[in-house]
């Protein structure tokens, strides 16, 4: 049985995506499309899905990163951060797996050091998925 998160309904692209990009706070959602193009950009392997009424990306059909945009923050979660380095000190959150970076509207972040989580993120994921096969 895998430990994975798996999604076998992930699409290259999936429309229900694109969807939620639209709706909901313009601003918010345009800053959680910026990062999740970044994920999108990690590999030609990526499929994704809306689950639990956000994007979430694939490695393949194993889910490795999810946007959200609430209130006031956006969120770049990964699906196994708690084992990632993190040497900028990003990530939140204290369960078994998961960890997200906050993003907020008009605050700094540090772009290269949340791009190298994502890239570390998807080449963790894709050696799981490897592992697993």
């Amino acid at each position: 049985m895998s430990r994975l998160f798996r999604f076998p309904s992930a699409l290259r692209r999936h429309p229900d995506v694109e969807a939620w990009f639209a709706g909901g706070d313009a601003a918010l959602r345009q800053l959680a499309r910026t990062w999740f193009e970044r994920i999108r950009d990690s590999g030609g392997d990526i499929r994704e899905l809306l689950h639990d009424g956000h994007p979430t990306a694939c490695v393949d059909d194993a889910a490795f990163a999810y946007v959200d945009a609430f209130g006031a923050h956006v969120n770049i979660g990964l699906f196994e951060g708690a084992s990632l380095d993190d040497p900028a000190g990003l990530l939140e959150g204290a369960g078994k797996r998961m960890r997200h970076v906050k993003l907020h509207w008009g605050r700094p972040v540090d772009e290269a050091a949340l791009g190298d989580l994502i890239v570390a993120a998807y080449r963790d994921m894709r050696a799981r998925v490897d592992a697993e096969a």
